[in-house]
Formats: C-alpha cells, structure tokens, sequence
C-alpha cells in the first residue's frame, strides 16, 4: 500500500526546467536576448562570429564547412565560399586584412588554420593539417600579428588540448597552457596582458597573465577562477571594452558575463531555452562601435532552424587594431 505522509520530492518552476539556472548564478543581473537574423531552417552549427572593417559580418557553419557573409544593414546573407577543409570553426580578421579560418579537421589530429582574402580566395595554408597534429578551434591575434589559438583535443580524462601561441612570421608555435580538455574559446584583454581560455569537457574558466614578452605566464599568473556546471559546457568569448568577459554556454541557450578577474557578473538568456530550444549558444560578438551584442544558435535537436540574437552588453565592444584599415 501507498503511504503518501513520507516526505517527497516534487518538481518547481526552475528544477523541471531542461537548463535549470543554479542557484548560485540565480541572482546575476539576467537579460533576455531577442531575434535578430535567421540564417538557415536548418539546424546548423553556427559559430565563428566575426565582423570585417566595412561593418558586414562573417561567419561559419561548422558541419557542413559553409562561410557566411551577412551584409549590413539590411542583413542580407550569402554564401562567400565553401571551406575545403573539415569542420571550421572560427573566421577572424588579420591586421593584413586576410580571413583566417580555424578548423578542427577529424577532432582528432588533422586540424589547422588558412588564410583567404575578403572575397573567400587565394587560400594559403598558415598551419597545415599535414605537418601538425592539432585540432583547432579558435584563435585571437595580437596588434604584432602573431596569434593563440586552442587546440580542440581530447576528454574529460585525457586532457590532450592547450592553448598555443603563433609568431607574427607564423615561424613558432610556443606551448602557453596544456594537459586541458577541449580547450575552446580565446579572448585576449584590451592591454593584451590577460589571456582568457574555456576548457569545455572540464568546465573550467582559466584567465592567464603574460609577461612583456606574450608567451611567458607571470608568477603564479594562471588560475581557474570559475567552475561552470551542467551540460555541455563553456564555448566562444569575446570581451568588451570595460574587460568583461562573455562566454557562451554550449548546450544551455545562454552567455555568462564575467569581469575583469573573472567574477560573474550577469547572464543572456536565449528565447526557448527552457523547453530545449536553440541550447546551441556557441559565440557572442560585439557590432563594431556600439554596445550590440550578437549571438549564434541553432536548434538541430528540436527543428528550430539557426538564428543569430542579440543584446546590449554592458559596455561597447572592444575596438581592436584588427578593424582598422
């Protein structure tokens, strides 16, 4: 027989909730991003946000190896060209204005970066999957034109990835952190001494602090100053010009902002995420100049399409050398 006067658990607003906010980020300053551009109906794997010096916006698809261009303002989209090598993952600008294109190859060993001019051609290789073994994911650049990218690689317990650092003659790769588990998003602080790294299957914040030369980590400068939770875990970051920091939360439709020493400090919300839709939120990016905060979603498991959002961010976007012609 049934007792029903023992104590039981039962379901509330927030724990019935595919995503559920912790109750430890419940009381950040929380914002509800809104639609701004559908780009396919597919469900594709949107990432790679990156805006050129005319304004317009790149981006790719990772699966499929499409580059977008969305042209601004009336947000129209093109294809630019089909990436002819596996899985890219990031498009950034160059200080010699080429595109550099991250792809993470088989996620195994045959990963790399090239680069192209504006138009999608004149592909040149920068690091070659043939000569390498990493699989990379992202990369942010310097005012030298030397580059750190991540190194997509490995699990929760074979922590095979890092993060690498490239000189501006694309000659030497150093070593800065490694032994991480899918290192993934990179950003670099407005004074360049800061660097920012997620490692996804850890679910680990890390923020680095160089010496003059870019590549040395400072006395006791690398830390984890924040453990994220759930399912899947921390993507692309990009910063603002006040150092805060955004990181997009893969698998949980939303981006948690942190500032400058890695305290979180608010979180944006995608539309849907509490009945499963767009939990893809893999990269935000500022629109050049303003305080505009776009992000890329998709909804493959639930047949939502793939849409860009957007929102103001608490600062403007950090205007880096790479925008200026």
């Amino acid at each position: 027989m049934e007792n029903n006067t023992i104590p039981a658990l039962v379901y509330k607003e927030n724990t019935n909730n595919i995503v559920p906010i912790l109750s430890h980020e419940a009381h950040l300053q929380t914002v509800m991003a809104e639609q701004w551009l559908k780009i396919s109906d597919e469900g594709l794997q949107l990432e790679g946000l990156c805006f050129d010096r005319e304004g317009h916006l790149k981006l790719c698809e990772v699966f499929g190896g499409t580059v977008f261009h969305v042209a601004l303002p009336e947000k129209k989209v093109t294809k630019l060209f089909q990436s002819n090598k596996q899985n890219p993952a990031a498009v950034k600008i160059h200080k010699d204005g080429r595109l550099f294109v991250c792809y993470l190859g088989d996620f195994n060993h045959t990963g790399g970066i090239f680069a192209v001019d504006s138009n999608g051609e004149k592909q040149e290789d920068i690091i070659s999957d043939i000569d390498t073994a990493y699989c990379i994911d992202d990369l942010v650049f310097d005012s030298k034109g030397g580059f750190y990218f991540t190194d997509f690689r490995g699990y929760s317990t074979n922590p095979k990835g890092g993060v690498y650092y490239v000189s501006p003659d694309f000659q030497t790769i150093t070593p800065i952190l490694q032994n991480l588990a899918v290192a993934n998003g990179v950003a670099l602080s407005t004074d360049e001494k800061t660097l920012w790294v997620t490692e996804t299957n850890a679910n680990r914040l890390h923020r680095i602090d160089l010496l003059e030369d870019g590549v040395t980590i400072a006395p006791f400068g690398a830390s984890v100053p924040y453990h994220f939770t759930g399912h899947e875990g921390p993507d692309s970051c990009c910063i603002d010009s006040d150092d805060n920091l955004y990181v997009a939360m893969y698998g949980q439709g939303r981006v948690l902002v942190f500032n400058k020493k890695g305290y979180p400090i608010g979180q944006i919300l995608i539309p849907g995420r509490e009945s499963g839709h767009m939990l893809r939120s893999t990269h935000p990016a500022f629109i050049p100049g303003t305080d505009q905060l776009i992000i890329c979603a998709n909804d493959i498991e639930m047949g939502g399409g793939s849409w860009l959002f957007t929102v103001k961010g608490f600062a403007k976007g950090h205007q880096s050398y790479q925008f200026q012609v």
